[in-house]
């Protein structure tokens, strides 16, 4: 039986060295230390460091969106303008996780989250003295490039690190920090911003991030399972091409975007629509509308049971209805309907991501990594798109416009599900008569 250590690099990789983008180097007498369980010397550790690093990565990806209005204000901006400073992060993130998710196998994933989140923090105490919406949007494409680092790594280091029984646990931990430090980084910015500008707000968040970084840096065990590889370039495109030319692959890739075109779009936007007629709130009551999200970790918990209950397709099937009517409803100007909608709309979202990204994993029969790194760019492409485009739809339709900019993604999601769904029916029928001849 091969060392674990061996296993683990086999199962972030391919399922052989030919076909895998990095070809691991394994002593010849491979000694793996026990991995890391709750109640264990290390877990602990290890849990607090990445919960802070999720905290810091989204905090800092996402500081600005709560402050888009304050934006345009402080630099004559219009939406569309201003929603840049989101999405050159976002698109910046996409377009790197997929080299940097490389790196890691190379030069291991606790160097790779540390040097990571060290640029990314450097660079978010620089993003309040940008003198202009320009070289704002510059800093925030290159603190989104090195944040990349964090999810192209911290999931294989779970992986590599922990037992397996408790790893569903140690990804819950960090995804949890991934929702509170967005949840937190858009509510703080908000407060701030109302009482001393959004310069001051996204200093504060730079801060929060500095205090994550010391905690993560401390914190963090050393890698024990984790064995180098050597970079294949030839290997890894060979690899994405195969995920690439997979149908089923391409369909949920799109399905992630789109979802998180909406959510994008949404939550760019919505602090334009809350701050202007008829509603005329407050900048830190704005900020809080994203207490929201809290509503999508119940939604993505609970993905696993409407799989079981309805299937894949019917789990999206009811994730995109609950979408559809939360955009319908955030129509109305009472203000009731507006968090309502916006409850719906997290929902929806959070349950059809949950579904769409667990399926990567399950369909991929080799590199997932980089299928998941796939899944990622796709993901956070969705989410460039959808700032810049919402932000777009509402300039030159107010709310209605994004809406239905949302509701054609929608329409997007449906169309390929039930395409989805049409092939996988002539798949069967083609399978039955061969069945039957075999029998």
């Amino acid at each position: 039986m091969p060392p674990a250590s061996t296993k683990a690099s086999t199962l972030t990789l391919d399922a052989s060295a030919t076909s895998s983008p990095v070809v691991p180097v394994v002593p010849a007498a491979a000694t793996v230390p026990d991995r890391l369980e709750p109640g264990g010397p290390g877990y602990r550790r290890m849990s607090f460091a990445l919960f802070a690093a999720g905290v810091a990565t989204f905090a800092l990806l996402y500081s600005t969106q709560a402050l888009l209005p304050a934006v345009s204000a402080g630099f004559g901006a219009t939406a569309g303008q201003a929603s840049w400073t989101v999405s050159a992060a976002t698109g910046a993130l996409a377009l790197c996780v997929l080299p940097m998710s490389a790196l890691s196998e190379r030069f291991g994933r606790r160097q790779l989250m540390t040097a990571s989140l060290t640029v990314a923090v450097l660079v978010g105490l620089l993003v309040p003295f940008a003198p202009s919406l320009g070289w704002l949007i510059a800093l925030r494409a290159v603190q989104g490039a090195a944040l990349a680092g964090l999810p192209a790594s911290a999931m294989a280091y779970l992986a590599e690190e922990v037992r397996p029984k408790a790893l569903v646990a140690a990804i819950g931990l960090f995804v949890a920090g991934n929702s509170i430090g967005g949840m937190s980084g858009r509510i703080l910015t908000g407060w701030i911003a109302q009482l001393w500008g959004w310069r001051a707000a996204l200093g504060a968040v730079g801060l929060l991030a500095v205090a994550c970084a010391v905690v993560f840096h401390f914190m963090i065990p050393k890698a024990r399972n984790f064995t180098p590889g050597t970079l294949n370039p030839k290997a890894l495109a060979k690899t994405v091409g195969e995920h690439l030319a997979d149908p089923l692959l391409r369909r949920l890739y799109a399905i992630g975007a789109l979802f998180m075109t909406v959510f994008g779009a949404v939550y760019t936007v919505i602090g334009y629509r809350l701050i202007g007629e008829p509603f005329n709130l407050p900048q830190g009551v704005i900020g809080s509308i994203f207490l929201v999200y809290l509503v999508g970790t119940v939604s993505s918990a609970a993905a696993g049971r409407l799989v079981a209950r309805l299937g894949r397709r019917g789990a999206l099937y009811l994730a995109v209805s609950t979408t559809a009517a939360g955009l319908l409803l955030s129509l109305a100007d009472q203000l009731a309907a507006v968090p309502l909608g916006l409850v719906l709309i997290t929902a929806g979202f959070f349950a059809g991501h949950a579904v769409a990204s667990s399926s990567v994993s399950r369909t991929a029969t080799k590199g997932r990594a980089q299928a998941s790194a796939l899944y990622q760019s796709a993901y956070y492409l969705g989410s460039s798109a959808g700032g810049t485009l919402g932000a777009i739809a509402f300039h030159a339709g107010g709310w209605a416009g994004t809406v239905s900019m949302g509701l054609l993604a929608v329409l997007g999601v449906v169309s390929i599900t039930l395409y989805g769904s049409r092939v996988a029916r002539a798949e069967r029928r083609r399978l039955v008569p061969v069945a039957s001849v075999q029998n």
